[in-house]
């Protein structure tokens, strides 16, 4: 029997500018869908009476509407799967709001509609009045919690793990064409390349190791892998986040250290002493009212973040990403005295001197 797979829809493939090095060009691949860590991922369910979908009615020329609400059960088994990522100890919160303009991540149960997910960062590029995540199917039926667990892997950046290039997997291919061009799939053999048949570029994959117990890898019954000999009677993961996929969200979001961030003081820099990958947090507490600039300096492609803390929580207040650009990354705010602001920071690579700072002016 052919399970119901997870369809992301397919994306344009990055553009970065001429002449970067392969190390430099990796170091973005790798990083450039992931949040910096501290941050606090809001997200909230779609059921306003607005909230549907148009679609025709195959055979018919009509068309008819689909909502995209969620009944409590279904609801809940969703922030049943965010507390079981968080537990893993991720520096990264997931918190629930009412509100959509508060929201990152916004969650929809279209009913034939597919499971899918924004992956990481591109929830950004969402429209506020739009899905970043849609669970097509009834999550609360027996086996169906993994589906959940695979669309938030995708929020916090994680990509499909049958398509490491590291697994080494050769496809049957018109086997699997045929196979989820039937029901309950229905895929093109367009959606088919997305999510199966292409293998990502390495940059983009967690590495040299391939994990086939991992949560990001999708269930696949006999007949579709020709190779390596032993996948042939299937790929079968447990629908549960495995060790390894601990081990790389925890390496991008590690838990929160005691000392917390470092303050960063207006008008003096701070260097940054940064590997690939690597974050550093600033608390800015401005001594006047007034709009300042935040941007880091160097040879080097950096994220910057700048959060205002409100009720103890830090809420995005602006953000620029440099990467693969000649700029340095930079954010003109207005900061209010008397309020606190947090600065995070992440490198993707350097090059020339590798001496980089940051500073508030």
């Amino acid at each position: 029997m052919t399970r119901r797979l997870c369809s992301l829809p397919r994306q344009p493939a990055p553009s970065f500018g001429p002449g970067l090095t392969a190390e430099r060009l990796g170091a973005l691949l790798a990083g450039r869908r992931m949040w910096v860590n501290g941050t606090v991922l809001h997200y909230c369910f779609l059921d306003a009476d607005s909230d549907a979908s148009v679609i025709p009615v195959p055979g018919t020329g009509e068309l008819r509407r689909v909502p995209w609400a969620g009944g409590k059960e279904q609801r809940d088994v969703v922030r049943e799967c965010f507390a079981q990522w968080e537990a893993l100890g991720v520096g990264i919160v997931f918190t629930e709001v009412g509100d959509r303009g508060e929201a990152e991540l916004r969650i929809g149960f279209q009913a034939g509609g597919g499971s899918w997910s924004a992956v990481g960062r591109e929830a950004l590029a969402v429209g506020r009045a739009e899905r970043t995540m849609n669970l097509g199917w009834d999550v609360t039926a027996q086996g169906e919690r993994g589906t959940v667990l695979h669309e938030i892997g995708h929020a916090l950046g994680l990509v499909h793990e049958h398509q490491n290039p590291s697994a080494g997997l050769h496809w049957d291919d018109e086997a699997v064409y045929a196979e989820l061009a039937g029901p309950p799939n229905h895929w093109s053999r367009e959606t088919t390349d997305t999510n199966v048949l292409r293998a990502l570029d390495a940059g983009e994959s967690r590495g040299a190791v391939w994990d086939p117990c991992s949560v990001m890898a999708l269930p696949f019954g006999p007949g579709l892998v020709l190779e390596p000999e032993r996948y042939r009677g299937g790929l079968r993961p447990a629908g549960t986040p495995s060790d390894l996929d601990r081990e790389f969200v925890l390496r991008w979001y590690p838990p929160a250290g005691g000392c917390g961030p470092k303050p960063l003081v207006p008008f003096r820099s701070a260097p940054l002493a940064l590997g690939p990958g690597e974050q550093a947090d600033f608390r800015v507490e401005p001594p006047e009212t007034r709009d300042y600039t935040v941007g880091t300096f160097g040879d080097a492609d950096t994220v910057l973040v700048v959060f205002e803390e409100r009720e103890g929580e830090p809420r995005f207040l602006a953000g620029h990403d440099d990467g693969g650009t000649p700029d340095n990354a930079a954010v003109r705010v207005r900061l209010v005295r008397g309020r606190r602001y947090v600065v995070r920071v992440r490198l993707y690579s350097t090059w020339g001197s590798g001496q980089t700072a940051v500073m508030c002016w």
